[in-house]
């Protein structure tokens, strides 16, 4: 029930009052907004206050981790936020409100859940100053005593209990949305916050991001595309990792002065993001600005009257925060691919036909309408440049199409849609000249192709082929197992037939005793309204008595 989360309801009413949230919309341009402000209005830490610039920021801050990664989200959306907003959801993406660094040295040498080190022992040098503060973590420049120069990462203190709190009641959001909108029924709304609860009490755990970091550095080791920095030390709470020289994506002015390609820079990034999802089946599911860097020189020597300069090669994506990383089921990704090459292919029968094979709509949906409904929807966005797609758009109307043809999209593919919306919007920024199409299609055709080659599948066959021979000694076992099941499957349809049986004679029974009651009755009171006297209350009480004892038996 929302009413058990009343307490942080009452906290994120005043956090939204206290900030006067109400003015930073235009309540013109959005009525259905007007309930909401007046709520805030009417709030006494709203009263004598006024227009607060970068409130939007401030309350985000205040209210947790989770608004925080909706902020992060919606900082990547142009086309759907004002920029006066943009602007102030840009600064959570590293200029979260910083902790005391007396906690962050007493994270890194906890027993437990640190490094069990003193600061001196494990660092030449220690800055105590953050150089960023994100919305799990802060992080701060060291240097190691060989010299290498490095960043420390520590987790926020008490973080988990108010993620824990908070994911309760989005939880209980997502079941209200369920019972009442079938769209939310189609995405699986409910799945969608679980596994999202789970990824972010992950993401609390800096050993797996640690993982996560030394498995993509091995997956790009080498690349022109991407350098992923080196984990040297980990523990829940501390990671310490190599430092590295960027600047955000989002800095494109600085990509200009350089003299970087920013359509090449564009053109590497989408590169990555199908080499992640097709090559590696492991993609960076957190792609907002403040996670994606460029490599530049030093930053102490960037300034904005610089000359272009050479780094000895073609500038590199630096791969960062790898805590939430993205998998998909081999089948989900032939899906998926043969998906988009359909539609760049603007086949939709093919499409339909892929939904179809893959169990998402029901067996008796009209096929015809659904290819109907996606041509209308999808079609045209292959024609037009990502300046001019609108990604949040066409995907809500595609989640349409899905509630009115009962489509039932599987839930681990909804990161995947969530990451898209964050490489779409940064492409906006970056290039928004960029043709999507015709670097994916390439990408995806020899993808699937390596995936349907014949050789290959034989190769994996013979690699697989003693781990089969071995599995045969299990076959008596298992065949012993499936006909015991059937047996017992056999006896208990025995049983729930006799129960059946039982249950059909009880209720003949129970309808001949209705019909006797109700003939009875009928029967008394007929024979009470025509006798005269005191027989008359005897047929009355006996017309009673037979429907107490058909309430009875």
């Amino acid at each position: 029930m929302l009413l058990s989360h009343r307490a942080r309801l009452l906290e994120l009413w005043r956090i939204a009052a206290m900030y006067r949230l109400d003015t930073h919309f235009s309540i013109e341009e959005a009525p259905q907004l007007q309930p909401l402000a007046r709520l805030i209005r009417i709030h006494p830490a709203a009263w004598g206050k006024k227009h607060q610039p970068n409130a939007i920021k401030y309350a985000l801050e205040d209210m947790g981790t989770l608004f925080l990664k909706l902020g992060q989200l919606l900082s990547t959306r142009r086309d759907l936020v004002p920029p006066e907003i943009i602007a102030q959801l840009i600064q959570l993406q590293d200029k979260v409100k910083p902790f005391d660094a007396d906690i962050a040295v007493a994270q890194i040498q906890h027993p437990k859940h640190g490094l069990g080190q003193s600061i001196e022992t494990l660092f030449a040098r220690f800055d105590i100053k953050p150089l960023a503060a994100a919305s799990i973590a802060q992080v701060h420049t060291a240097a190691l005593h060989d010299g290498r120069e490095v960043v420390v990462k520590v987790v926020r203190p008490d973080i988990r209990t108010v993620i824990v709190s908070d994911f309760e009641l989005l939880r209980e959001l997502a079941s209200w949305a369920s019972a009442r909108i079938e769209a939310a029924r189609a995405i699986h709304i409910i799945d969608i916050v679980e596994d999202y609860r789970q990824v972010m009490l992950n993401e609390l755990d800096l050993t797996l991001e640690a993982d996560n970091t030394t498995q993509m550095r091995n997956n790009f080791l080498g690349s022109a595309l991407m350098y992923v920095p080196e984990v040297y030390d980990a523990a829940k709470n501390v990671m310490v990792m190599e430092r590295i020289q960027g600047v955000p994506i989002s800095q494109v002015e600085m990509f200009d002065q350089l003299g970087y390609d920013r359509a090449a820079l564009a053109e590497k990034g989408l590169t990555i993001f199908f080499t992640q999802v097709f090559r590696d089946n492991f993609f960076h599911a957190d792609m907002h600005p403040g996670n994606v860097f460029v490599e530049t020189p030093p930053v102490q020597t960037l300034h904005a009257g610089m000359e272009a300069v050479d780094l000895g090669h073609e500038p590199r994506y630096i791969g960062l925060d790898c805590a939430i990383m993205g998998t998909l089921s081999k089948d989900d990704q032939l899906i998926v691919a043969r998906m988009l090459l359909a539609v760049m292919n603007n086949n939709f029968t093919a499409v339909v036909d892929i939904v179809s094979r893959a169990g998402w709509i029901p067996p008796n949906a009209d096929k015809h309408a659904l290819m109907r409904d996606m041509k209308r929807t999808v079609g045209p966005m292959l024609q037009k440049s990502i300046d001019d797609i609108d990604f949040a758009g066409v995907l809500m109307q595609i989640l349409d199409i899905a509630r009115r043809h009962h489509m039932s999209i599987p839930p681990q593919l909804m990161l995947l849609l969530k990451t898209l919306v964050h490489v779409e919007g940064l492409g906006r920024d970056l290039y928004p000249d960029l043709d999507i199409w015709s670097l994916a299609k390439p990408i995806l055709s020899s993808w699937i192709k390596e995936q349907l080659d014949p050789m290959r599948n034989l190769q994996q066959l013979r690699q697989q082929l003693p781990e089969m021979l071995l599995s045969t000694t299990d076959i008596p076992k298992l065949l012993d197992q499936g006909l015991q099941s059937l047996a017992s499957q056999g006896s208990r349809q025995d049983s729930q037939l006799r129960e059946i049986q039982q249950i059909r004679a009880d209720m003949l029974n129970d309808r001949r005793r209705d019909w006797l009651a109700l003939a009875g009755f009928a029967i008394f009171i007929a024979i009470a309204t025509q006798v005269i006297g005191w027989l008359s209350p005897i047929f009355y009480i006996l017309a009673v008595l037979v429907v107490v004892w058909r309430i009875l038996t």
